[in-house]
């Protein structure tokens, strides 16, 4: 049960956060490009695909850390320092993506159709995105080295 469940948490890891990282990545200079070209429906459209590719994943990517926390248990390391730091490093980069980036992300998508947006918020949410990535990354090593594991990995 431990390999299936396993087999399920990095599934879902792969499927669900990938295309977190990669669209929300790439929304920051697609919008700059949006930006210097007023009235582009197709730089807007871009825009709100990769908007649309975060709020989606976002919610699939619920099934990570549940998955996890099962594969956890089924392990018997919920108590191991290297889990611990990974979940609150999940817990840190959901709330990244859901207090700081998809804002911004919608912000920028506004000001585009009517109001300015300035280069600023632009930027914010580039450095928002890559503290998003760094977090998620920092989880991906700690998953694959596990310091302080006798399980021989």
């Amino acid at each position: 049960m431990t390999k299936f469940l396993l087999s399920l948490h990095v599934l879902a890891a792969i499927i669900a956060v990938g295309p977190i990282t990669v669209a929300a990545s790439m929304f920051p200079p697609s919008a700059c490009k949006a930006l210097a070209e007023p009235g582009s429906e197709r730089a807007v459209s871009a825009l709100r695909l990769l908007h649309r590719i975060c709020r989606v994943y976002g919610g699939v990517g619920i099934a990570v850390p549940v998955l996890g926390f099962a594969t956890a248990m089924s392990m018997g390391v919920l108590k191991d320092a290297w889990l611990i730091v990974s979940m609150v490093l999940t817990a840190l980069a959901a709330m990244v993506l859901l207090a700081l980036v998809l804002p911004r992300q919608e912000e920028i998508l506004e000001g585009i159709g009517g109001s300015a947006v300035g280069p600023k918020v632009t930027a914010q949410l580039a450095m928002f995105t890559g503290v998003f990535n760094l977090l998620w990354a920092t989880v991906t090593i700690l998953m694959i080295v596990r310091p302080g594991s006798t399980t021989g990995a």
